[in-house]
């Protein structure tokens, strides 16, 4: 059941988040960081947006989806600059795990930890689980020639 927004009464104090969540963000600064040249201000939190959006996008090779996500931190035109400028895939890998770390926490993790984060998440998804058809050739390949039980 949804609530419905009511007016509040004269018994009830109201909570307001509003005026809670802006005092609290008014005293967190975000995360600076240079790419290119440009300096990009990281939002003082991640964005709820951003992390919905890495969940249901981690496995998206869709430029667009790829935009969106960056849109959220950086600007609607972050990814056409950083590939015009040549950025490989891992660079924007390592780019990000800094960004998300930082956002939660500034200064949390440097560049080279960040790079280091990447490489192994890399490292484990290469080392993934095989699929159906790879086990059951590893099955098929295990298995004892059927014998007739007699010896």
């Amino acid at each position: 059941m949804n609530p419905t927004p009511t007016a509040p009464d004269e018994q009830h104090e109201v909570a307001d988040f509003d005026a809670f969540f802006a005092e609290q963000a008014a005293s967190k600064t975000g995360a600076v960081l240079r790419l290119y040249g440009r300096e990009y201000v990281l939002p003082a939190s991640l964005p709820l947006l951003v992390t919905l959006q890495m969940e249901r996008l981690k496995d998206s090779t869709d430029p667009d989806d790829i935009r969106r996500l960056l849109a959220s931190l950086f600007g609607p035109d972050a990814l056409d600059t950083w590939a015009d400028h040549g950025m490989e895939d891992r660079q924007l890998g390592v780019v990000l795990v800094w960004s998300t770390a930082n956002c939660r926490n500034p200064g949390s993790i440097s560049m080279g930890e960040a790079a280091r984060l990447y490489d192994e998440r890399e490292s484990a998804s290469e080392g993934k689980a095989p699929n159906r058809a790879e086990r059951r050739g590893a099955a098929k390949r295990g298995r004892k020639r059927p014998t007739s039980g007699a010896r």
